[in-house]
């Protein structure tokens, strides 16, 4: 049990974020990435999908994740609630399927914690902190240092990426008082995501398959697939107005800061 939770916390470290100068874990909703051990026993899936519960704004995120033991109807399936902003990613809620015997574990954070800072880079650290109940167990906390180690290439089924970011995950579970640890390996390729997983316990998952959304161009203000001079022009056509289309920022008005935001984005 302790040992799901541990990797349920760990996958998560995969996906969520913020933009930063590599796009290290896109967020859009509808990606998905398929992950297979190598010893071909096990497989992850990770799905970002639209959150059920009524939260305002695009920001927030539902990231699926099925567990499966392949030949076998064994499957569990956990969900986690994130909000993807500038101060990067938060992460609000967590459901996981622990199982027959111990049910389902929910781990909520007020405030949101940060999982993953704006911008990610060698020498990076970051920690997270998280307490649920389980039943037949009683309380159980879970607390991670995460670190950028290295930048490596990666070869995986599904392809070689180039420098890949490494990040360690130390994990302390606290039971009844009693504490383990583990050490687990996450690798992020530029502008795909998760490549290659070690878990605490040395299972090695890699990525077979993976379908990325493209991403919306608010900028692209004309819809004729790139920003130019002509985005530029119908901006400025609308400025001091209140018009959905020109306001790219989506502070209500049409200023300069839509133009400086257009014009960041030439060639895009």
């Amino acid at each position: 049990m302790v040992r799901n939770t541990v990797l349920f916390i760990g996958i998560l470290c995969v996906l969520v974020s913020a933009a930063s100068a590599q796009n290290y874990y896109p967020t859009n909703i509808g990606n998905t990435w398929v992950l297979e051990s190598t010893d071909g026993a096990e497989r992850i899936t990770y799905t970002l999908e639209t959150p059920e519960e009524d939260f305002s704004g695009e920001q927030f995120r539902t990231l699926k994740i099925v567990t499966e033991v392949l030949g076998t109807s064994s499957a569990n399936t956990s969900t986690f609630l994130v909000e993807v902003g500038e101060e990067g990613m938060k992460l609000h809620k967590v459901v996981a399927e622990l199982g027959d015997v111990f049910g389902i574990s929910r781990m909520e954070f007020s405030p949101p914690a940060v999982f993953f800072p704006p911008t990610l880079q060698v020498g990076e650290i970051w920690e997270t902190l998280g307490e649920t109940e389980v039943y037949l167990v009683g309380t159980v906390t879970v607390s991670s240092i995460n670190e950028v180690v290295a930048i490596e290439n990666v070869v995986t089924p599904a392809g070689t990426f180039e420098n890949c970011l490494k990040i360690r995950i130390l994990t302390k579970t606290t039971v009844g008082g009693r504490a383990s640890r583990s050490t687990s390996y996450q690798w992020l390729a530029p502008d795909l995501g998760p490549v290659k997983f070690k878990t605490g316990q040395d299972i090695i998952f890699e990525l077979t398959s993976f379908n990325l959304v493209p991403p919306e161009n608010p900028y692209d203000v004309n819809a004729d697939g790139v920003v130019n001079i002509l985005d530029l022009t119908f901006v400025a056509a609308h400025l001091g107005e209140a018009n959905p289309e020109a306001d790219v920022n989506d502070d209500g008005i049409v200023n300069i800061l839509d133009l400086v935001h257009v014009a960041q984005n030439f060639g895009n």
